[in-house]
C-alpha cells in the first residue's frame, strides 16, 4: 500500500480508500496472501473493449472514406460509451460549409442519429436505464425529450435500417445512421454521415441512407460481425 501511495503520490488513507473503491468495481484485486494489489479483471475488460473499437477504427476507414466521395457529406464512427456516443473518426467532406465533430467528444444518445442507431438495438429495459440515468436534455424544437416518443423513434429505425438525426442536436443539421454489428449481433457502434439541411433534405433521405447502410453492413462484415 505505501509503494503505490508513494508513486502516485497521494497520502496512504486516501489510496486505500481509492483502490476499495476499484476493488468493489473489480479494476483492482488484492492478494491477502502476498499482501499485493493486482489489475482486475474489469479493467481488462475495458481495455480490450478500447482495442477492439480501436480495430474497428482501422476497419471502418476506407469505407467512411468512400462513403464521403458518394454522398459529399462527412462521415463519422461512433462508439458507444455510457449514455453517450463517442466520436473515435472522421473523414471531413469536401464542400466549404460541412459538419465537423471533435474526435473524442460525446453526445447524449437521445439527440444523436448514431445514439438512436445503437438504442434501436438494445433491450427496452436498458434504453429506460440510460434514459432514467442520463435524462432527455431538450436542445433544439426538434429534440425528442419523452420515452414514449423516444420508443416510436426507435420502432421506426429497427424497421427502416437507420436513424435520422432532424435538427435534434443543432439547428441547420442533419445526420443519417446505420448500425455495426459485432460478432455476437449486438450494437456498440455505428456510421452516419453529417451536413447541412440544406444538402441533407427530406427528399434525399432515403437514397443516401441506403449508402450509410452499405457502409455500416461493410464495416460489420470487415470486423467479423454479423447483423
Amino acid at each position: 500500500m505505501k509503494e503505490v501511495a508513494r508513486k502516485v503520490s497521494l497520502p496512504t488513507s486516501s489510496t486505500h480508500r481509492i483502490l476499495t473503491t476499484m476493488q468493489k468495481q473489480r479494476f483492482v484485486r488484492f492478494d491477502s496472501a502476498t499482501m499485493f494489489w493486482h489489475v482486475g479483471v474489469q479493467a481488462f475488460t475495458v481495455g480490450n473493449s478500447f482495442a477492439r473499437s480501436r480495430d474497428m477504427v482501422t476497419l471502418a476507414m476506407p469505407a467512411m472514406r468512400r462513403l464521403v466521395k458518394a454522398t459529399g457529406e462527412t462521415a463519422n464512427f461512433f462508439v458507444m460509451d455510457g449514455s453517450e456516443v463517442v466520436c473515435m473518426a472522421q473523414v471531413q467532406s469536401q464542400q466549404l460549409v460541412r459538419a465537423i465533430s471533435r474526435p473524442g467528444g460525446g453526445a447524449e444518445m437521445h439527440r444523436s442519429a448514431a445514439g438512436k442507431a445503437i438504442l434501436a438495438h438494445m433491450h427496452d429495459d436498458e434504453v429506460a436505464a440510460l434514459i432514467e440515468q442520463a435524462g432527455m436534455p431538450r436542445y433544439t424544437d426538434h429534440t425528442i425529450v419523452s420515452p414514449q416518443a423516444l420508443a416510436t423513434e426507435l420502432a421506426t429505425i429497427r424497421r427502416q435500417g437507420f436513424s435520422v438525426d432532424n435538427e435534434e442536436f443543432s439547428l441547420g443539421l442533419r445526420c443519417i445512421a446505420a448500425p455495426v454489428h459485432d460478432e455476437t449481433s449486438a450494437v456498440h457502434a455505428a456510421v452516419s454521415i453529417a451536413g447541412p439541411s440544406s444538402r441533407i433534405t427530406q427528399s434525399r433521405i432515403e437514397a443516401l441512407s441506403e449508402l450509410v447502410i452499405h457502409c455500416a453492413k461493410v464495416v460489420t462484415t470487415e470486423f467479423g460481425g454479423k447483423a
